[in-house]
């Protein structure tokens, strides 16, 4: 479900026309969804202005389309060079306040449509940086752990959304 289908499906259940959310979902997100019914949707921006934490999972080596696992793979590099330490050092580089273009794959609206809609039909938009603040970015898993590829979850606490691809 869309984030607008649990507030219409929730509209329905209490009978109460105003129902908003705190946050869009993307297609393939998973955890909390904060809906705030009736004279509480006032309370809508606060809840977006909080310390949010995501976790996330990259693959090494890999790139969709999407930059993200939506779609298929459409290029491979190796990895297998890349030690603990240059990941380690990429994730303090995102640490702070830094400025992130948005892709066209996110739920972010612009004229009213979402952009991976837009996307989905080649239409290509330019987004403008969004300020991000990122207090926290571990990596808990080693390269050492050999699989058939790589995952590492990454906790993040952060001040406003950012969009993780691969």
């Amino acid at each position: 479900w869309t984030s607008f289908t649990v507030c219409g499906k929730l509209r329905r259940l209490v009978k109460v026309k105003k129902v908003g959310h705190a946050g869009t979902l993307d297609p393939m997100a998973t955890g909390l969804l904060i809906v705030c019914v009736g004279k509480a949707t006032k309370l809508v921006d606060r809840y977006q202005g909080m310390i949010k934490g995501y976790s996330g999972v990259f693959r090494l080596g890999e790139a969709t389309s999407t930059w993200d696992a939506d779609s298929p793979v459409i290029q491979r590099e190796p990895w297998e060079h890349i030690k603990d330490e240059d990941i380690r050092k990429a994730a303090a580089s995102f640490r702070g306040e830094i400025w992130q273009v948005p892709p066209m794959f996110s739920a972010i609206k612009v004229g009213g449509e979402k952009m991976y809609d837009k996307a989905r039909r080649g239409e290509s938009i330019e987004l403008s940086p969004r300020r991000i603040s990122i207090f926290q970015f571990d990596i808990e898993r080693s390269l050492e752990d050999r699989f058939f590829f790589f995952l590492f979850p990454l906790p993040l606490k952060l001040l406003d959304v950012i969009h993780l691809s691969t």
